[in-house]
């Protein structure tokens, strides 16, 4: 279509269809095609209606005065700006758009009535502003005073943040030397001081970045790096949240707020992020810094160097972080903690490192990007490698240990590096503990897959189980225990491909539940037990011990709760093996027969892997409360925690609530101190605490929303599990109900296997039939189109879900004005799904129908129109010898004898009479009387049209 004007119409139609993004398009397209400037006005002005409509106040004042430009009096176009901007919080630049509407039209109420309330607003606003800056000024009084009480000065900061939150209270702490205060307040070494101080400015940069640049510069990166570097867990960590808002606002991240012409001020952002990457980097290296503000360096790198979306094909923070800081990351990753000259850190460090190290190498676009990414780091090891001192090649030994765990591939080619593995299996038989320490956890790292498993099976297993007898070290003795349980994993879960000797893993899985339990040993230590175990519960006849065994599980969820994340990914591991919740290929009959007459490699499956034995291992992780520790683990606010790390923990989560009779126990797990989770449970279940809920339900949340593509899936999935049979309030309590809406409605997808479907679809159902504002917010995330093609779908289950869904929906008024909209077949699809021969099909259509016309008249005339088969589709409904049917038939003859009196006639002159008569004359009866009541309200109403008249009479 290249006509403006057809293009024009076409989006006035979407328009009232309340299609507000094809009306977009449509006027876009026009714009672009257009070359009369009054055409040009009104396509600008249409346009900014849609984006009112669609909540985007900015593009919609922007429209606004595009049309003005060209037409200074178009009144819509004035009046539409005039609310946009009010929407903005420019009430000022509102009120005169609409003062000018009520000059060109003194006598419109509703331009009298907007002055009003803008003028009021104003005022209020003004009331407000003089009354924050006397507030703001008192608080800091109260903060600098050193004689101040001690309540009152914690008051004065809790609220100092409180309104640094807010956009007209930061701006006035921010107009009122506001930073200047703040960084006298930080500059008082009091810990609760500098934490509000930090607080607030974090709240004064949020969304805003001509604020956040003016902030910046005025403390000093080196100032907010020094104070992140600081040992003081909670000090380190609001300054990090506060560089991250900085990051965010020059990056264009966080809320998308317009603030005006000062936007127009702000330099170039590029110069000043390059300012903050560089001075992180050197924090990487620093031996002032303490192992905490490291950590917060190398998360902010994580979160901000790669790029988000790999369609981006800008990779610039990445080559530069690479040119000017790889060596820096890898001088981190090749600390050895028990060397008097290790830079400070924590457990979680060198992980953390080693993450950014993958992150960047993913980022490459190209081979020769990859090419110069190696060639640095093969020439740092080889600048460490010295025969004439070992101290320094243990440090080359140990980097290439910190890469194999980021970049796995780029680290094997590390390994292929001249006399690299040799060193490595050198050092195994050398006298230093220190030497064995780094080179069996090297070993460890190297041998992930098979094809490297069998060259080391063949030659260090030898050197390992040396190692394990020999020495008297417990850190070196559970390493070497850890290499021997990682290759003796090495076929996976092919039963026929064991490494070792029958019983062999059995008797390692022991020795690590019986370190894990040990106590007496460092938490540090400990944990290469759960590494073990990670690899050895691949193997089913371990599983099953593991499960059996629970102080080995509850040492395993103690540990997972500790402040070294560097677990995370072995506890996750485990659980999946132990829940069985990894992907499994469906072995085809005929395919395995021919390959076994090849004589080729099948697959085989351990007794132990079957549905029964896994549903007892789910059972017995529950009652060891294994939902209390997925939630700790899922609110580590670490880079520890990837993507893949949330898809295993998704992929438990889903495992644990497949069996709908083990909600009640998950319920009963977590004690009340985290909140959300609840689910609905079967009656014979027992509930020991409701507190418990909470745990998995908010851990599931961000679970439905970051991570891989395969765990967001998975955790919706287990989301809409709950939200099937659960009361929303109870089980999503407050404002969090809201936030599951999206995970559900992203699974009525057609990529999504149909019980994610249905399920997604139950839950819905349930939210539709709480409360309008979750139908409105349904309804805003676009999940209409899919249930509506659902409607059509010839699987009876998803049909009658979807059914059910838009028969709860349709008490929205926005859905309503949807079916009364002309140009679709929403209100046909309905009438015709009542004459369905599924009875539960029929109780949904007939009660969306019932709703439908009850609310609005037209759809009872529209009804008559959308198809010949309405008549005899409302007498079935009305003879129907369910009840319930019957009831929503009668609700829907009688919206439509009441709705107009041609129509009453027109029913009246059908059989339709004859079944109201035969109802309406029964004799009571307790079970249908409302059934009858509604007979004979339809008669009633008959009778006042004098369309029939009373027997007596008759």
């Amino acid at each position: 279509m290249e006509d403006p004007i057809q293009l024009k119409e076409e989006g006035n139609k979407y328009f009232q269809a309340s299609n507000y993004e094809k009306a977009v398009q449509s006027y876009t397209q026009a714009i672009k095609l257009n070359k009369d400037k009054a055409l040009q006005a009104v396509l600008y002005r249409n346009r900014a209606a849609c984006y009112l409509k669609k909540e985007e106040y900015a593009k919609a004042a922007s429209d606004a005065s595009r049309a003005i430009d060209i037409n200074a009096s178009d009144i819509k176009a004035l009046y539409r700006r005039s609310q946009a901007l009010e929407k903005l919080g420019k009430l000022d630049q509102a009120f005169k758009d609409a003062q000018k509407c009520a000059t060109i039209e003194p006598r419109n109420k509703n331009f009298q009535e907007t002055l009003r309330r803008l003028g009021a607003n104003i005022q209020e606003k003004l009331r407000i502003q003089f009354s924050t800056d006397s507030r703001v000024q008192k608080m800091f009084e109260i903060l600098l005073d050193e004689n101040s009480e001690k309540e009152k000065r914690e008051k004065a900061a809790n609220n100092l943040i409180v309104l640094g939150r807010e956009e007209a209270g930061a701006e006035r702490i921010f107009q009122n030397n506001g930073v200047s205060l703040l960084l006298q307040l930080i500059d008082t070494k009091n810990p609760e001081l500098i934490l509000a101080a930090v607080r607030t400015l974090s709240g004064m940069c949020t969304g805003h970045k001509a604020r956040a640049t003016a902030i910046l510069h005025y403390l000093g990166i080196d100032n907010i790096c020094m104070w992140m570097s600081v040992d003081n867990e909670e000090i380190s960590l609001a300054v990090c949240n506060l560089l991250q808002t900085i990051t965010d606002c020059l990056l264009g991240q966080g809320k998308e707020e317009q603030h005006g012409k000062e936007e127009a001020v702000v330099l170039d952002s590029k110069k000043d992020l390059k300012m903050i990457t560089m001075r992180l980097l050197d924090m990487l290296v620093s031996k002032n810094v303490s192992g905490q503000g490291r950590d917060r360096a190398l998360n902010l790198l994580n979160k901000n160097i790669p790029r988000k979306d790999l369609k981006d094909h800008d990779n610039s923070r990445t080559t530069f972080v690479i040119d000017n800081g790889l060596k820096k990351i890898l001088k981190v990753v090749g600390q050895i903690p028990e060397m008097p000259d290790c830079l400070p850190l924590t457990e979680n460090t060198q992980l953390t490192a080693s993450i950014l190290l993958n992150k960047l190498y993913d980022d490459l676009r190209c081979d020769p990007e990859r090419d110069n990414y190696r060639v640095i780091c093969e020439e740092y090891i080889k600048s460490k490698v010295d025969p004439q001192d070992m101290d320094k090649t243990l440090h080359a030994i140990q980097m290439v240990s910190g890469v194999l765990q980021g970049p796995f591939d780029l680290g094997n080619k590390l390994l292929s590096m001249k006399g690299v593995m040799e060193m490595m299996v050198a050092l195994c038989g050398s006298e230093r503990e220190i030497d064995q320490l780094v080179a069996v956890e090297a070993l460890i790292h190297a041998s992930t897959k098979l094809s490297r498993a069998t060259f080391i099976i063949s030659n260090g297993v030898t050197l390992l189980k040396e190692i394990y007898k020999k020495t008297k070290n417990e850190k070196i003795k559970i390493r070497a225990l850890v290499g021997l349980c990682k290759l003796g994993s090495a076929g996976g879960t092919d039963y026929a491909l064991r490494q070792f000797a029958e019983g062999s893993t059995e008797k390692l899985a022991k020795q690590c539940r019986k370190w894990l339990c040990n106590t007496s040993i460092d938490a540090r230590t400990r944990k290469w037990a759960v590494e073990g175990l990670a690899y050895l519960t691949l193997d089913a006849d371990v599983k099953d011990d593991f499960v059996e065994d629970e102080p080995a599980l509850q040492a395993m969820f103690e540990l997972a709760k500790t402040s070294d994340k560097t677990i995370l990914y072995s506890v996750a591991s485990a659980l999946v093996n132990c829940t069985n919740s990894y992907d499994t290929k469906e072995l085809v009959p005929e395919l395995v027969q021919l390959a076994k007459f090849s004589k080729q490699h099948v697959p085989e499956e351990h007794p132990k892997d079957k549905k029964d034995f896994v549903v007892k291992r789910v059972k017995r992780l529950l009652k060891a409360g294994v939902v209390s520790a997925l939630a700790c683990m899922v609110k580590a606010d670490s880079a520890i925690l990837t993507d893949q790390s949330k898809e295993l923990i998704a992929r438990v989560f889903l495992a644990l609530c497949e069996d709908p009779k083990d909600r009640g126990t998950i319920v009963a797990q977590g004690g009340g101190k985290v909140i959300n989770f609840v689910f609905a449970t079967q009656p014979d279940v027992q509930l020991m605490s409701v507190g418990s809920l909470q745990c998995g339900r908010k851990a599931l949340i961000p679970l439905a929303v970051e991570g891989t593509d395969v765990g967001k899936i998975k955790a919706s999935h287990a989301l809409a599990k709950i939200a099937a049979i659960s009361n929303p309030d109870m089980a999503f309590p407050g404002e969090r109900v809201y936030e599951v809406v999206r995970p559900l409605v992203s699974l009525l997808n057609t990529e999504r296997d149909g019980l994610q479907n249905y399920e997604a679809l139950l839950g819905l159902t349930n939210f539709a039939g709480r409360s309008d504002k979750l139908r409105m917010k349904i309804v805003k995330e676009r999940a209409l189109p899919d249930i509506e093609n659902y409607m059509f779908e010839n699987h009876d289950q998803l049909r009658q879900a979807a059914t059910e869904c838009m028969c709860n929906l349709a008490v929205n008024k926005e859905v309503q004005e949807r079916f009364v909209a002309d140009g679709n077949d929403r209100l046909k699809l309905v009438v015709l799904l009542c004459g369905e021969d599924d009875e539960k099909v029929q109780v949904a259509a007939a009660g969306a129908l019932a709703m439908l016309t009850a609310a609005q008249k037209k759809l009872c005339s529209k009804m008559t129109q959308v198809t010949t088969q309405w008549l005899e589709i409302l007498q079935r409904l009305c003879l129907h010898e369910n009840m319930e049917i019957q009831h929503r038939g009668l609700v829907i003859a009688f919206n439509l004898i009441s709705s107009d009196k041609e129509l009453a006639k027109k029913l009246v002159e059908t059989e339709l009479l004859e079944i109201l008569t035969y109802v309406g004359k029964q004799e009571d009866d307790p079970k249908k009387q409302h059934i009858i009541n509604v007979a004979r309200d339809c008669l009633t109403r008959c009778m006042d049209y004098g369309l029939i008249k009373p027997l007596s009479q008759a």
